[in-house]
């Protein structure tokens, strides 16, 4: 067990938390409620821990956080360390580097690695529910009826929606997607394959007008990660239907020099396979009731602003610290979170609006290389969060 587990004094009120989402939000919230004495569980649609997926970094606070957890060493030896990748034309001619700075922040990983650790970190003190979701919220003055796809229904104090961009648990709480989420004009494919190209600690990028192609390695060079990225104006596609996914993508890239007909190739072989808008949520208030969202449910800045995993750790840490410091009590503990989360995500939203404005520059233009200056980290420092020290007294 979790030798590091706090209580908070006299807290009497709203023990059981019930978190929707297993990716990182969810589990670094139910760590630090593990910590502060509350009993939380975690809902997860997928079947089991879902530990691929694409390169994120940390920046500022997020490493803060991290350290507070005891992670920071080990998150630290799963660096990718990436190097500088180079942009190529439709020939394969590399005309121009990208400094590794641009896209890593201050530490990068794999999401399926710290997702993985977030899992051994928690497992022991948190009650995992695999392939279910949640179907109906009842809220009533002691609580929340919840009810489940597959599960019985069960009764929780409070529920958080951890849940990502499409959160059900925001659909359920505060209404139809569409009234929160703003879609920034690209579309992302991402898909794990080998690394046929023989790269070292590197990446390649194809652009024309539009669209691009990357393709770089992970996992010590053993494996490789690719992704396709187009604009366009809102899709309508089901979000389940991977074959139909896979076929929107191909007919954007049809045609397309460098490796893209190869990549093409690999995306259809693909079994891991991510496909989605790059968009942002934007919500009047994060709470209702004693439903409340974190991360990407409640505040998504878009992947073109760098700060997603970052948002989510720090965003836990302060919702479970609220919790405890202000004994359970729910309505205060949710506006002190989200009164301090703000003006962080405020900025980063306006990064992610920028990013997604000049994704496609055409290169090496000049205007294309104050992009890379503008993106990397030292030029895209904002406002720090204050991190409060929320360890109990001894009870």
């Amino acid at each position: 067990m979790n030798e590091n587990k706090t209580q908070t004094k006299n807290q009497t009120k709203n023990q059981t938390v019930l978190i929707s989402g297993g990716s990182v939000a969810g589990p670094a919230l139910a760590y630090w409620l593990h910590r502060h004495g509350f009993t939380p569980t975690i809902v997860e649609r997928a079947p089991q821990l879902r530990d691929g997926g694409y390169a994120v970094d940390f920046r500022g606070e997020a490493l803060d956080v991290l350290d507070r957890m005891g992670l920071l060493e080990e998150i630290r030896a799963l660096d990718t360390e990436m190097g500088d990748a180079a942009l190529v034309d439709a020939d394969g001619r590399q005309y121009t580097t990208l400094p590794a700075a641009v896209f890593a922040g201050d530490l990068e990983v794999l999401k399926g690695d710290l997702t993985r650790m977030l899992y051994e970190a928690t497992r022991e003190d948190v009650e995992y529910v695999f392939g279910d979701s949640i179907t109906h919220l009842q809220q009533d003055a002691d609580g929340v009826l919840v009810t489940f796809e597959h599960a019985a229904p069960r009764r929780f104090d409070l529920v958080v929606g951890a849940d990502g961009l499409h959160s059900k648990t925001r659909a359920l709480a505060f209404g139809p997607e569409e009234e929160f989420v703003r879609h920034l004009g690209i579309y992302t494919a991402i898909f794990n394959l080998g690394n046929y190209l023989g790269l070292e600690n590197t990446g390649r990028l194809y652009t024309a007008p539009g669209k691009a192609a990357n393709i770089f390695t992970a996992r010590a060079n053993t494996e490789a990660r690719a992704a396709f990225h187009f604009a366009a104006e809102h899709l309508e596609n089901d979000r389940r239907d991977t074959a139909a996914q896979k076929r929107i993508v191909a007919e954007r890239f049809a045609g397309e020099g460098w490796e893209v007909p190869r990549l093409l190739e690999e995306m259809d072989a693909a079994q891991e396979f991510f496909f989605d808008s790059n968009a942002q949520v934007e919500m009047d208030s994060w709470s209702a009731g004693r439903v409340v969202l974190l991360g990407d449910a409640g505040y998504c800045a878009g992947p073109t602003s760098g700060r997603g995993t970052s948002q989510a750790l720090i965003g836990a840490y302060l919702l479970a610290g609220e919790l405890a410091a202000r004994g359970g009590d729910h309505k205060a503990a949710f506006a002190a979170y989200e009164e301090q989360m703000r003006p962080y995500v405020a900025e980063h939203q306006v990064l992610g609006r920028e990013g997604a404005e000049r994704f496609f520059l055409p290169a090496p233009t000049q205007e294309f290389l104050d992009m890379l200056a503008a993106n990397a980290p030292e030029n895209t420092r904002t406002e720090p969060v204050r991190l409060p020290d929320y360890t109990p007294a001894a009870a």
